[in-house]
């Protein structure tokens, strides 16, 4: 039986619309809803030339501090930052064998302090205390990630307080963003007090999983207008304490990781990240991924080999 013109016009209009609604789940699922975390190592390039040599033959003393970043959280065994720094996993991509701190500080201790879950006034009164002194003979070196937990807790769940400001407004959190600043500062002053002979401070700044469009809705968070504004803040604190003090040497994670967050496969986005279009983050959006962690290893390692490898053309040895 021959279809009415009228019925070819229906069904064409249903068929159009069904393709259409499935570009559009298509587009959806591909553009907000899918996160690839890709393969392999990530494109941040550590120069293997300075880990040919011993950095320096005194006793150095690694301490970490901090929230889950730095405690490893969603790690796999062997592979947080922390760990990657210090030794390599097996199966080391093959630009990066061989290149850890136990190559180049052949007198290297190791303690993890740091706790998922903690916000900076933790990181102050629960992890700092328990710095022992060391022999004046040690190096300090302490690689220290605070701050994020106290922006992005309780995810808009509970009313913002310092501590947990998510949803706070610029006005509200400005009491909290000053706090903050004292209290890195006490932070940094206890750090000092428990190495006599001396310390480096590695302190990253914040990471943004929103790629720069304070947007966390797709992963089920309210909007938070002035976020992106108080999480600068935070970051201008970091930075400033890097500038300030000569032992505080700022390790810049905020940028390297923009574009590859919730948005990081929308082509579009002012971040987007054409060479390796993945995502560094945990389902749970705060934590590295094991390619994030790798990231933060080889961010990590060349800050502190800015700072410790031997010298080049007549360049110092860091003391």
């Amino acid at each position: 039986m021959l279809m009415s013109p009228r019925s070819r016009r229906f069904a064409a209009a249903v068929v159009a619309g069904v393709v259409l609604l499935g570009l559009g789940a298509g587009a959806l699922w591909h553009f907000w809803l899918r996160r690839p975390s890709g393969d392999g190592p990530v494109g941040i390039p550590v120069a293997v030339s300075r880990f040919a040599q011993p950095w320096t033959a005194r006793e150095v003393a690694l301490v970490a501090l901090g929230d889950s970043v730095t405690a490893g959280f969603g790690a796999a065994p062997g592979r947080s930052y922390v760990e990657r720094l210090v030794a390599n996993p097996p199966e080391e991509y093959a630009d990066l064998r061989g290149i850890c701190l136990r190559a180049v500080l052949p007198s290297l201790s190791v303690t993890n302090l740091a706790m998922s879950g903690s916000t900076s006034h933790q990181c102050e009164k629960a992890q700092v205390p328990r710095l022992h002194r060391h022999a004046p003979q040690v190096l300090g070196l302490v690689v220290l990630t605070t701050g994020g937990n106290d922006l992005i807790h309780n995810y808009g769940r509970t009313p913002p307080v310092d501590g947990a400001m998510y949803g706070a407004t610029w006005d509200r959190a400005q009491p909290w963003i000053q706090g903050f600043e004292a209290r890195l500062e006490r932070i940094l002053a206890g750090i000092r007090g428990a190495f006599p002979g001396g310390c480096h401070i590695f302190l990253a700044n914040i990471y943004d999983p929103s790629d720069g469009t304070g947007n966390l809705r797709w992963v089920l968070m309210p909007p938070w207008p002035d976020g992106l504004k108080i999480h600068a803040a935070y970051n201008r604190i970091l930075a400033a304490a890097d500038e300030r003090h000569p032992d505080v040497h700022l390790v810049d994670i905020h940028q390297p990781f923009l574009g590859h967050g919730l948005y990081c496969t929308q082509f579009w986005g002012a971040n987007y990240r054409r060479e390796d279009p993945h995502h560094w983050y945990l389902e749970n959006v705060e934590d590295p991924n094991d390619r994030g962690y790798d990231a933060l290893r080889r961010l990590f390692l060349n800050a502190i080999a800015d700072v410790l490898a031997p010298p080049v053309q007549g360049r110092r040895l860091a003391p």
